[in-house]
């Protein structure tokens, strides 16, 4: 029988925490053969990042020495020198991170950046380095290759600078390519194209690929067999069909069964309207020559018209850049805009930042990466209190310590945690911060702008079963801006589905999800919920 390309044995990995140890992962085997995709899956904290970054040796100091075995054709990495290891990266082993623009250089070219790849392990140089970047571009699909090398990262589209990130882990031949979580920040037609990408690439060169993922949709789709790991352990393993089709282990089965279900409250057609637009418009304009003078626009939204009720969810759905952020942003007054808004009967349009202020509290926001939106510096308990002392500084510390108590209540987070910082809580627990931060203030629009995207799938459910709650006990509107649909299906009562800024469909969700009249719709919902059938059996 062929020898594994990858051989992990009793690998354990452990963090120092003060005068303790923390186990990451604890005495975990598998074997990954040449040419194969094994995909390693599981929660957040599970050990499956850690696993990854223990293959190149790219554990952090805090990590104590790995035990065990990990052995790469043949020769344990455990006990290699660094000039080896050195060797190794970005050249025999590669790794494709979750978001690349923080893994990009933003100061540096896309040509500069794939070039020190080839520079580092003695690659062409001159003209046929260039035609060599060039031709990895090609390979990963980049339209018009030649013309972006000088481009930076922040002129790509999200989908655009995950190729170039796989065209940079390309660039050597690896025998093996580690895929942490490649797709998560991706809308669902861009992850279907880069896994198909990823896909013909491996058929192409004969590459192994460790794919680290909490979606189980994509896993089977991908990876020929999984490991399921929870809690720095390995529960359960085998080819994905079998696992897939018959889980023996009940952590496996509760991952499977994890995707957000139910029904949004039924809204009342008589409530009133809280939010409305009317031919709204947000053009930014392309200047061009000496002079900088307007020579086009980009029409980022263009004559889109909205209504949202009380205890209504609207579902904002579309592919990167069909402006779905752009408006909730333009709803709210943060960017300009052109056309008629009107919140509670109120126009708002012509309203500045002054006028805008006794609304605030009216109208919040939850956006997508809780983290990035909650101040490392400050306490929950301070970031909840925020709002209050803004809108109402009459208060008390007394009677705004209550509120907050009351606000982490109702998300179901322990109130008396609330003198812990942000890095001190889970994703999930954060995501459930922020919205205690919004609801706080007892608002009646909220935005919520892909507020689920970065969360594990189970903890995905808890999430849309509390904004439904919420909804219910407090009447609220919602904007929801998501490019899951599977979560969109479970919270909005309507679907507005965006291409180029425009609305190329829109009605009661229910509707749009069973009979889709545009391509560009069926093409959204067939990348969503090509494993629907699956999930409803496994479910039920």
């Amino acid at each position: 029988m062929t020898e594994p390309l990858l051989a992990v044995r009793d690998l354990s990995v452990a963090f120092a925490q003060g005068s303790s140890t923390v186990t990451a992962v604890d005495r975990i085997s598998f074997t990954l053969m040449k040419g194969r995709t094994l995909a390693i899956v599981g929660e957040s904290g599970s050990g499956k990042s850690v696993t990854a970054l223990s293959i190149p040796r790219l554990l952090p100091p805090s990590a104590s020495h790995p035990s065990g075995e990990i052995l790469f054709k043949g020769k344990n990495l455990l006990k290699a020198g660094e000039a080896d290891l050195l060797a190794l990266r970005g050249s025999d082993i590669t790794m494709v991170f979750q978001e690349p623009m923080t893994s990009l250089n933003p100061l540096h070219t896309i040509e500069r950046q794939i070039g020190e790849i080839l520079d580092l392990h003695g690659g062409a140089a001159g003209r046929a380095r260039r035609a060599r970047i060039v031709e990895l571009l090609t390979e990963v699909g980049i339209p018009d290759p030649a013309s972006r090398l000088g481009a930076y990262p922040h002129q790509l589209s999200g989908g655009q600078r995950q190729r170039v990130m796989i065209a940079m882990a390309l660039a050597n031949a690896p025998d093996l390519l580690i895929a942490d979580e490649p797709t998560t920040a991706l809308d669902v037609t861009v992850q279907a194209q880069i896994l198909q990408l990823l896909k013909g690439l491996q058929e192409k060169h004969g590459m192994a690929i460790l794919f680290i993922t909490h979606d189980l949709g994509i896993v089977e789709r991908f990876a020929d067999d999984v490991v399921v790991m929870t809690e720095g352990k390995i529960v359960e393993q085998g080819p994905t069909a079998r696992v897939f089709a018959a889980p023996q282990h009940a952590y496996t089965r509760h991952l499977l069964a994890a995707a957000p279900k139910g029904e949004p409250p039924v809204p009342d057609d008589a409530a009133a309207e809280v939010m409305t637009a009317r031919d709204l418009r947000i053009w930014f304009p392309i200047k061009a020559g000496f002079l900088r003078q307007t020579v086009g626009h980009v029409k980022a939204v263009d004559g889109v018209s909205l209504t949202v009720r009380s205890g209504q969810t609207l579902g904002i759905v579309g592919e990167s850049g069909s402006g779905k952020t752009t408006l909730g942003l333009a709803l709210l007054r943060l960017i300009s805009s052109q056309g008629a808004i009107s919140f509670g009967g109120q126009a708002i349009e012509g309203l500045n930042s002054k006028g805008m202020r006794p609304l605030r509290r009216d109208i919040q926001v939850v956006f997508q990466d809780p983290y990035g939106s909650l101040s490392p510096r400050m306490t929950v308990a301070d970031i909840i209190a925020e709002g209050l002392k803004v809108h109402e500084p009459g208060l008390s510390p007394e009677e705004r310590d209550r509120l907050v108590v009351s606000a982490l209540e109702e998300v179901d987070l322990d109130p008396e945690a609330r003198h812990r910082y942000p890095h001190e809580f889970s994703g999930g627990q954060r995501q459930r911060i922020a919205i205690a931060r919004a609801m706080v203030l007892k608002p009646k629009f909220v935005m919520l702008d892909e507020p689920t995207s970065a969360l594990d799938m189970s903890v995905q459910a808890q999430v849309v079963d509390l904004l439904r709650d919420l909804q219910r006990r407090h009447g609220l509107a919602y904007l929801f801006i998501s490019h899951d649909l599977k979560v969109v299906k479970a919270l909005a009562n309507d679907l507005m589905v965006m291409k180029n800024g425009k609305v190329v469909e829109a009605g009661p969700a229910a509707e749009v999800f069973a009979n889709p009249r545009e391509a560009y719709t069926r093409a959204l919902l067939a990348a969503a919920f090509r494993l629907e059938s699956r999930e409803g059996a496994v479910a039920g």
